[in-house]
This record gives structure tokens, sequence and C-alpha cells, in this order.
């Protein structure tokens, strides 16, 4: 599996040092190929606005960080062709729509999904989705 699906967490870390930046970092250089759905622009978008009403983040960095990750080595997905996947694990595993979103890209591409969502990665470790989700402290 050389395709990695990233999710918002992920995505945020490349541009805000948190727990888990510099592994985050390290997927631009790897060789894996990188995709996401462009879900992930809204998501990060609401995560940047989140820390601006924290005082963490200066607005007007948000639309500068947005216009980077759009042009970033990071295939981006339309979320439309990931909908019947995406309800079948959604239902199948009661996970949320939008990490179902990531998750059915993972199917379908064949790769597995990183993120720092520690709570999902625990929700899924005995399923046999299991394989496609992956976190990014535990990733090679």
């Amino acid at each position: 599996m050389n395709v990695l699906v990233v999710d918002a967490s992920i995505a945020v870390k490349w541009f805000l040092p948190e727990q888990y930046s510099i592994n985050a970092l390290r997927l631009l250089d790897i060789g894996y190929e990188l995709q996401a759905p462009d879900l992930i622009i809204a998501e990060c978008g609401n995560v940047l606005w989140k820390k601006w009403l924290r005082h963490e983040l200066e607005p007007e960095l948000i639309p500068v960080m947005l216009s980077d990750l759009c042009r970033m080595n990071l295939r981006i997905v339309p979320a439309f062709s990931l909908i019947y996947e995406a309800a079948r694990i959604a239902v199948t595993w009661c996970r949320s729509f939008y990490d179902s979103i990531y998750l059915a890209l993972a199917v379908t591409v064949n790769g597995r999904m990183v993120t720092a969502d520690e709570k999902l990665c625990n929700a899924l470790k005995d399923t046999s989705m299991a394989e496609r989700v992956i976190m990014i402290g535990d990733l090679a």
C-alpha cells in the first residue's frame, strides 16, 4: 500500500506545531502518494478558525494556510465519489460520516488512512477496518 489518505488532523500539523507535527511533516518526504477527500479543506479551515477563536492564530493566516494546503503534493478527491462506500462504513462501524469519507477513500485506493485521532483508531482496532487506519505515531 503506497497510498496514504491524510485527514485534517494530519494536514493541520503541516502548518502548526502540535504533537506529531514532525511525524506529519515526514509524510511529505518519504515517498507515499498522499490523497485526501476535498472535505479536508473545510475541516482544516474549521480547525484554523477555532484556533483563531482561542486567540492562537492571526485571522489573515487562515486563507494563506488553506491556499498552501491546496498547492501541496496532495491529490484531492471529490467527496461525492465516495458517498456510497462512506455510507456503508458509517453504518457498519458506527463512525461519523466525516471519518467514513476518509476511510472510504482509503478503501477505494487500497491504501491506509493516517490520522492523529486516537479515538478513531481505537474504535476500529478490532474490526476489519483496522488495516485501513493508522495512528501517525505508529507509522514507520
